[in-house]
């Protein structure tokens, strides 16, 4: 299955409920007038993008409509793809050019965090990176485990202490042995911890404090790990952990599963963090390096005939 593909089959019930609506309602609309943009707004809304991001999208949409005199309802799907393409705009690759380079992944509990980091050492291995793993999330014994068994199908290197271990010595020892085994990227998972900030920013802190004495002139993305099905509630997680932790991206698992995949834009939007990855299916090579003209062409795409 091709790139473009496997986006596509990843959006598959985001498409359906979204297209069923604006097709429903376009068909409905002899003419471009207010009704149709307030029903687009709720459509919009319905699909988890979110009131203020639905709103700016109308907004753009009534803007591009009056300036470019249209007035076939048709042309109303084009527009927005290109709307939306463009509010998406805003992505980047991992920026890792050091060697070695350090991802800390971030998130709460269920998300996907350990299968994203399983993934990513997959993806960056098979690019001909040598990568190791931290597993510093120590308050978990089932989470030093699962992470043992990724690193185990992705075929790298793992360094872990036993459950209830200090964080940040894991970090540190991972550091020594990528230093020690010419590592070029380490990748470090994180406690899932929501609910007591204090403690999950001192613990990032004293992590981020490890790096930089370590690997003072490394390059180190921080990425937040959101699950899609959880719709705006990913929103309010992603504001939550920007408030404490420098996020410099966000990777959206579960695509596949939800028809909620509007979040996306949403976040994009409404956060100015990027989207640099997306999960879009179970298997080892199902998460995606994120693409805003790819991820708005299927949002909209009504055949699944593709190359």
């Amino acid at each position: 299955m091709g790139f473009f593909s496997k986006i596509s089959e990843g959006l598959k019930k985001t498409r359906a409920n979204f297209l069923e609506a604006v097709d429903g309602l376009l068909k409905g609309h002899a003419k471009i007038d207010e009704e149709l943009f307030e029903e687009l707004e709720e459509i919009l809304i319905m699909c988890d993008v979110g009131m203020t991001t639905a709103s700016s999208i109308c907004e753009e949409l009534r803007k591009q409509v009056k300036e470019q005199k249209v007035t076939d309802p048709d042309k109303i799907k084009e527009m927005m793809q290109e709307i939306i393409a463009e509010m998406l705009s805003n992505t980047e690759g991992l920026k890792l050019n050091t060697k070695p380079s350090v991802i800390l992944i971030i998130g709460v509990n269920g998300v996907g965090k350990t299968t994203t980091i399983g993934k990513l050492a997959a993806l960056l291995k098979a690019e001909g990176k040598k990568v190791i793993l931290g597993a510093a999330d120590t308050f978990r014994a089932a989470a030093i485990d699962q992470l043992g068994i990724w690193a185990e199908r992705a075929g790298v290197d793992m360094v872990k202490h036993n459950e209830g271990s200090d964080p940040g010595a894991v970090v540190y020892d991972t550091i020594a042995a990528a230093k020690s085994r010419g590592a070029d990227v380490i990748i470090c998972d994180t406690a899932g911890r929501l609910h007591n900030k204090k403690n999950l920013m001192d613990e990032l802190a004293k992590i981020s404090r490890i790096i930089s004495r370590e690997l003072p002139d490394s390059d180190v993305e921080t990425l937040l790990v959101l699950d899609a099905t959880t719709g705006q509630n990913a929103v309010n997680q992603a504001r939550e952990f920007k408030n404490t932790a420098n996020i410099t991206g966000i990777v959206l698992t579960k695509l596949d599963g939800t028809a909620r995949g509007g979040v996306v834009i949403s976040i994009a939007n409404e956060l100015k963090v990027p989207v640099k990855f997306i999960g879009v299916g179970e298997r080892i090579d199902d998460l995606q390096p994120f693409d805003p003209k790819a991820f708005a062409k299927a949002m909209f795409e009504n055949t699944m005939e593709f190359n």
